[in-house]
């Protein structure tokens, strides 16, 4: 994933030793660490660049940042809802299955209904 950083530019592209590895200073590791951090919490590649920008500026608004959290928050809450959604759907289908050796399937028929309907 570093590369991948460097490379669509979240991170610079490190100093190298005469051996060729990277070398990375602790800005580096700190700001690698941000991006990773922004990461487990949802954030895409763009909307951690944006964090960087607000890290980096000393005048920033703290308001910027929290309004930018809790449209993430507000986000994944939309997903989880979806999720849930999702999950109660599979488990009444599965609840209408016999499980059993015969053909008919509620499963497969919700699947189709459910096709059709879209």
């Amino acid at each position: 994933m570093i590369r991948h950083y460097e490379k669509v530019g979240l991170i610079p592209a490190p100093a190298r030793r005469d051996s060729g590895y990277r070398d990375y200073s602790d800005s580096d590791v700190q700001r690698l660490a941000f991006i990773a951090n922004a990461r487990d919490l949802g954030f895409s590649i763009t909307e951690i660049r944006d964090l960087l920008n607000l890290w980096a500026d000393d005048h920033r608004a703290s308001a910027d940042v929290k309004s930018r959290a809790l449209e993430k928050a507000n986000e994944l809450q939309r997903k989880a809802d979806a999720l849930s959604t999702m999950r109660a759907s599979l488990l009444h289908l599965a609840g209408n299955c016999h499980g059993d050796d015969r053909p008919d399937c509620p499963i497969i028929e919700g699947m189709v209904t459910r096709a059709c309907a879209d």
